[in-house]
């Protein structure tokens, strides 16, 4: 038996210090010898070689991560960006910038009822077929008004328009990843910006993005390009949302 015990022992103790050996012996070849056989001419030929510098071979299974999230939103981006349009109202005081989310394919569009005060001159802008942002025809209408919860919901002429997916509320996750995407009414230029849920309840959706106010009633997006919610700036930038909940509520959707 103590035999046994010690030819396991043995055993057990090989197998460790081929693991260990092979771990660190893999390492140094990444490292130091790989690099060397890159820029040697001979190999060269050879179509593992040709296939690594061609970027179909990745090493680095943590660089492969983070290249799948960037395409993931990207292709999110892409996914929504014509159901995202841009708002401005012009009152007797100037106007007043903002974003807003196309809600139903017929033309109805969910925003903050800060950016469309009472009375003011309302202009929507989207983005075509085409890809070129410009200004919807016909007066919005305004529909009805939440001002307790800072919606509005406004009604432009319109059929077949992009709309985007509602997440449901037990979907949104504490850390999850999420991002924005709005409209800069003064240039029309696109802006995004992404981060992650730090914390939210029935009334708020708190995150870590830092944004100007021109993007105040911009949606925000989980990373599946469903609506989260519809975005408030605080006056130190910090993005705060108005759950899904509410909007769906709100606009009957």
């Amino acid at each position: 038996m103590p035999n046994s015990k010690n030819k396991v022992k043995r055993v057990i103790v090989a197998v460790c210090v081929i693991l260990v050996g092979g771990a660190v012996g893999g390492m140094l070849f990444q490292l130091f010898v790989f690099p060397s056989i890159l820029q040697n001419s001979y190999f060269a030929q050879f179509q593992f070689i040709k296939n690594f510098k061609e970027g179909k071979i990745i090493i680095n299974n943590r660089e492969e991560y983070l290249i799948t999230q960037e395409t993931a939103l990207e292709k999110s981006i892409e996914q929504v960006d014509k159901s995202v349009v841009a708002v401005q109202s012009k009152t007797s005081s100037g106007t007043i910038y903002g974003v807003g989310v196309i809600a139903t394919s017929d033309g109805m569009i969910i925003t903050l009822s800060s950016l469309v005060p009472v009375g003011a001159s309302v202009s929507i802008f989207s983005q075509g077929e085409d890809g070129v942002v410009s200004l919807l025809a016909g007066k919005p209408e305004v529909l009805k008004r939440d001002i307790k919860n800072n919606l509005v919901l406004l009604k432009v002429d319109g059929t077949n328009l992009k709309t985007c997916g509602f997440c449901n509320a037990e979907e949104v996750k504490l850390g999850e990843r999420v991002f924005l995407l709005g409209i800069v009414s003064e240039k029309l230029e696109w802006v995004a910006n992404e981060g992650i849920i730090k914390s939210f309840d029935e009334e708020a959706i708190k995150t870590n993005i830092v944004e100007a106010s021109s993007l105040r009633g911009s949606p925000l997006f989980n990373i599946k390009g469903n609506l989260v919610g519809l975005n408030t700036i605080d006056s130190q930038g910090k993005v705060i949302a108005i759950p899904i909940q509410k909007v769906k509520e709100f606009a009957g959707v």
